[in-house]
């Protein structure tokens, strides 16, 4: 069996259509849907007792984040793989089965992911990984990465020099669709909730591909993405803030014993910066 697992914050609209799309995306396999709600106040609630009776509905006082209401359903989840599921996303026919049978036949994949595009067609480069070294992170930061995407010296972080139709082995993908089996997080544990909201899943990753299991992008099959609809805009400041945060904590926990504590510092005052310039950008356009 395979657990659902989904945080929504008022997404009743895309929620419904993630949901309904459910059934056609596992073929003939068992699967449990568990829905943590962080206090929406758009009948959520309404919609899952009226439509969805079999889904185990959790309803938390107040916007937990994401990671701490993940691990909420991932504690009480039975499946022996778990899926991570954005609620605004769009499932495609057969598009989780497909990757259950690779993982099956590959049994040294711990974490996979299909292909994700956007609303528009387009495909979401973030959702493949690489490590997010300073160098990486900036060239991303900064556009190089789109403007020079063949040159692998700009894109070690999202990976476009790739093509986005190959299958490959990475670093880390997003938590919008992520398939994981039983075994990694018995492994390894759940999410780090230091994490409140971005940053958990390639934290995940490095952590399971640290245990020698391998993380892949499998395009065998795709979903639809409605970026930005399952939560985050309802408390935009927080979520630059938080945003930004995550970034520099990941850069903590797994990278800054390389660099010279000097350099740490900086670091952090230029992503200090970027925050200061992100949350203007958003407020000017207000």
């Amino acid at each position: 069996m395979i657990s659902v697992c989904i945080v929504t914050l008022n997404t009743r609209k895309y929620l419904k259509r993630c949901l309904d799309s459910l059934p056609k995306a596992f073929g003939s396999l068992n699967f449990e849907i568990i829905i943590i709600d962080n206090a929406s106040n758009d009948d959520t609630v309404d919609l899952i007792k009226e439509c969805y009776p079999n889904v185990v509905y959790l309803k938390n006082n107040k916007n937990l984040g994401y990671t701490i209401p993940m691990n909420q359903a991932i504690s009480i989840a039975k499946g022996d793989y778990i899926l991570q599921l954005n609620p605004d996303t769009e499932l495609d026919a057969n598009s989780i089965s497909i990757q259950i049978e690779y993982m099956e036949k590959n049994q040294d994949v711990g974490i996979c992911i299909p292909k994700i595009i956007d609303g528009n067609g387009d495909f979401q480069k973030s959702s493949r990984r690489g490590v997010p070294t300073p160098w990486a992170t900036i060239s991303y930061f900064l556009g190089l990465s789109r403007l020079l995407s063949e040159n692998v010296f700009f894109t070690k972080y999202r990976l476009e020099h790739l093509d986005e139709n190959t299958i490959c082995e990475v670093d880390a993908v997003s938590g919008s669709c992520m398939l994981i089996k039983r075994e990694v997080i018995d492994q390894i544990g759940m999410l780090d909730e230091k994490f409140f909201a971005y940053q958990e899943d390639s934290d995940f990753c490095f952590r399971a591909k640290k245990a020698n299991w391998k993380i892949l992008y499998n395009p065998a099959s795709k979903i639809t993405h409605f970026t930005g609809k399952g939560g985050s805009k309802t408390f935009p400041i927080l979520s630059l803030f938080e945003w930004h945060r995550s970034y520099y904590y990941l850069y903590k926990k797994h990278l800054s014993n390389n660099y010279s504590k000097i350099f740490n510092l900086l670091y952090a005052f230029i992503m200090i910066i970027k925050l200061l310039i992100s949350t203007s950008i958003y407020l000017l356009k207000r």
